[in-house]
């Protein structure tokens, strides 16, 4: 691909692939009808604002009387779980709106008014709405009936649901080896739909299955099971009113857990404290009005964060290990008046290497690389010093680097130190994105899952799971590319705009004989496809479904571990929809070789069977369908929560960790990937990001104004950003220059437009996660000349 001027852009051979080329021209297109503006950012969240911008999507999208009825069922105890975030709801007392502005622009995207059926996709090919940007593709409105897009066809045609079984079964039972198949799972999966999906898979003969849980918070999981015996969080939502300082790393609740605001402003009348952690500074972390309080909307905003510390991009180990010195100097000078040595004494290993290994660094690089001024660390450690209770929470602001495992067990190490671990109102808090991103992987969706796990399944069910570990979401990209992986099947979610190194991604689905998509609503993986597509059209959370046993409930896996129901009582969008259960259990009948098909239908005649299977399956889940029907649901084990650590040793461990080193040459930038406040992972609800002042565009950069001034730039400049990987040159066009305070040599930009730019073979150590929060960049200014070739 020739750029203006004549530099030669590697796509990994992608040149001359017409979706490319098109997807380029589609971006000029964007640039000159996105006339942004840019404002002030904002210093609080919620508020009247709030109410009104909710209001305006579900009055726009499925209307102001069946919007409320939706809105009254959200996140209750008879109703149905947010498809948003996985924050928790109250365990006993639940008021009449337990939803946030996010939470119910997400219902208005899922109960929308707006049908694709046979005649949206007879009026618009493929080709053509491959040229919408995502925004308008995601605002098509409910996918209706199962479509076919034939190879070589440019429109999708209506398929009966025996007719797409078949097609998908046929292709299955073609390849050589199971291994040749690839089942991706969405967090939004229901606990029931996702058990019987791993059933099914291995079942088949595979453990290819990876999920979204690889993309993001993987690094907690290892970090966390290495060093405190679970992958989970320790803390429960009660903790946050009984703790005394919450640290908040890598994380904007106030656009992706908004709900968790509210936790924090009780935490602050209850006398906590908050630092918060993080390249930008937050409006919901500056203030705060609870947009259901009316005495909230009057007055002065309650004041959440407390400290500030704006540490550079993947500096954060650097930060943490500087408070970690001058926590031990404060012990030195005033013995077990810091350190909880009875705890560390009894609970933990691992901590006089650890303190060997700190005494090696010296704070003041420490400082100087972490870029926050040393009076802030300062008070940061003193404020840590004076208390015990203390719960830390993180999200991909710290999972999405290569010293990603690291930064968690950093984390770790502070809170073993403090004896801040298996006790009320302390411990760990890695903040889940989807609503069963954790549910699902209890579940069993993992391509590396545990013997013993196999091993239930095995004396369960009476076969033998396959041992052989699966692809992860990069290595399923690579095998996909290398023409190792033919059928890509997808439970939910929008792959190619979630994963990075978009047109590598792009290419890769391209090559696969069949591409099937379960989904609710269009999204740009229905656009790229394999050779052969389905799209398998699912019931939404707010939906009734209704089986041959009668009216069915699911459950869901919340961030502090409550399995919960979820029953939604919307009339169906469409007559020829099928739950994610029927359709698992529908292609299992058509797939699986001698199956008894019976067994199959009768597991979703009511999903009670299902979850007898899970009780008999997997630990924790005794008496499931008795405890889920309780309100409020149950809590699974957590050895952590209780101070017993599950680890080889039956102990905690401290750790030595690495800090990070980009060595950014002149001209180079670090780039993390953000959303804005109108989106959700990739749904984008509209253009608008209120928070940070930018309005009716997503194509913007954020930039330090002393690194504008160098780079001879303003506000509203156009610039190209390159990235350059093992030699491969990756290229995004036409961002918007907004002055923001960021360190130096520091951008931001928003996901999935920036993820071109992320190469998907650079990852954590440990996890394989992705590198979306510290790619190295490079920018020049746009003079709208580029003309793909």
């Amino acid at each position: 691909m020739l750029l203006s001027g004549g530099k030669m852009i590697s796509f990994h051979g992608a040149h001359g692939n017409e979706y490319i080329r098109n997807y380029l021209k589609t971006i000029l297109q964007m640039a000159e009808s996105e006339k942004i503006k840019i404002g002030k950012p904002k210093k609080e969240a919620g508020g009247l604002a709030s109410v009104k911008v909710a209001t305006k999507h579900i009055v726009r999208e499925v209307g102001l009387v069946e919007g409320v009825k939706s809105l009254l069922k959200l996140n209750q105890f008879d109703g149905y779980d947010c498809p948003g975030c996985a924050w928790p709801d109250p365990d006993e007392h639940r008021g009449v709106a337990e939803f946030c502005e996010n939470g119910a622009k997400a219902i208005a995207e899922e109960a929308t008014a707006k049908l694709c059926d046979a005649d949206f996709f007879s009026k618009h090919s493929v080709q053509a709405m491959r040229l919408w940007s995502d925004y308008q593709i995601g605002k098509s409105g409910r996918i209706a009936e199962p479509m076919l897009l034939k190879e070589g066809a440019e429109y999708y045609e209506p398929i009966s649901w025996p007719d797409a079984f078949q097609v998908i079964a046929e292709q299955l039972n073609d390849l050589d080896h199971p291994d040749e198949a690839v089942f991706y799972t969405s967090g939004r999966t229901s606990n029931e739909a996702a058990f019987l999906y791993q059933l099914f898979v291995r079942m088949y003969g595979t453990n290819n299955l990876p999920d979204c849980s690889n993309m993001c918070h993987e690094s907690s999981g290892v970090a966390l099971t290495e060093t405190l015996g679970i992958g989970k969080g320790s803390v429960t939502l009660d903790d946050f009113y009984k703790t005394e300082l919450i640290i908040i790393l890598g994380q904007n609740p106030g656009t992706n857990h908004p709900r968790m605001l509210t936790a924090l402003q009780q935490a602050k009348k209850n006398g906590a404290k908050v630092i918060s952690i993080n390249p930008l500074p937050e409006a919901g972390l500056i203030g705060f009005r609870h947009p259901q309080q009316p005495f909230d909307l009057l007055g002065k905003a309650t004041s959440i964060a407390d400290l500030w510390l704006p540490v550079r991009i993947n500096e954060d180990v650097a930060l943490l290990k500087a408070i970690l010195k001058l926590l031990v100097e404060k012990e030195s000078k005033h013995p077990a008046s810091v350190f909880d040595h009875d705890f560390i004494g009894q609970s933990t290993e691992g901590y006089l290497e650890f303190l060997r290994d700190l005494e090696s660094y010296k704070i003041e690089s420490l400082i100087e690389a972490s870029g926050v001024e040393a009076s802030l660390i300062q008070q940061a450690a003193t404020m840590i010093a004076a208390r015990n209770k203390i719960i830390i929470c993180w999200a991909m602001g710290l999972t999405q680097h290569k010293n990603a495992v690291d930064n968690i067990r950093e984390i770790v190490n502070l809170l073993l130190l403090k004896g801040s671990i298996g006790k009320h109102g302390a411990g760990t808090c890695p903040v889940r994105g989807h609503s069963n991103v954790q549910g699902d992987r209890t579940m069993g969706i993992y391509e590396r899952p545990k013997p013993e796990f196999l091993d239930s399944l095995q004396q369960v069910f009476g076969f033998e799971p396959p041992r052989k570990p699966g692809y992860d979401t990069v290595e399923t990209i690579q095998a996909m590319a290398d023409g190792k992986v033919k059928v890509f099947f997808s439970m939910g979610g929008n792959f190619l705009s979630a994963t990075p190194d978009t047109n590598f991604t792009a290419k890769a689905l391209q090559r696969c004989a069949l591409t099937v998509q379960v989904s609710t609503k269009l999204n740009r993986s229905h656009l790229i496809t394999g050779r052969t597509a389905v799209i398998l059209p699912c019931l939404g959370r707010t939906e009734q479904d209704v089986q041959v046993g009668g009216v069915q409930f699911v459950s869901v896996e919340n961030s502090t571990g409550v399995v919960h129901k979820s029953q939604g009582g919307k009339k169906p969008a469409s007559n020829k929809l099928f739950s994610e259960p029927k359709i698992v259990a529908e292609l299992a009948k058509a797939t699986l070789k001698n199956t008894d098909k019976n067994w199959w239908d009768l597991l979703v005649s009511d999903y009670d069977h299902i979850r007898n299977y899970i009780e008999k399956t997997i630990p924790g889940f005794e008496q499931f369908n008795d405890r889920v029907r309780k309100d409020g649901g149950f809590y699974l084990p957590n050895g952590a929560r209780s101070g017993e650590f599950k680890t080889n040793s039956l102990k905690a461990k401290f750790t030595i960790n690495q800090i990070a080193r980009h060595n950014l040459k002149e001209h180079e930038y670090l780039m993390m990937t953000i959303r804005s406040h109108d989106q959700y992972n990739t749904t984008i609800y509209g253009l608008d990001d209120r928070y940070r002042g930018i309005f009716n565009g997503r194509r913007v950069i954020l930039m330090n104004e002393g690194d504008m001034h160098l780079a001879k730039l303003q506000n509203g400049d156009r610039v190209n950003l390159t990235s350059n990987y093992d030699g491969v040159v990756r290229y995004a066009m036409d961002f918007c220059v907004v002055g923001y305070p960021i360190p130096k040599k520091n951008v931001a930009t928003y996901f999935p437009e920036a993820n071109a730019l992320i190469p998907y073979n650079h990852v954590a150590h440990g996890s394989q996660t992705p590198i979306s929060k510290s790619v190295v960049i490079t920018i020049q200014k746009s003079d709208h000349t580029f003309n793909p070739v």
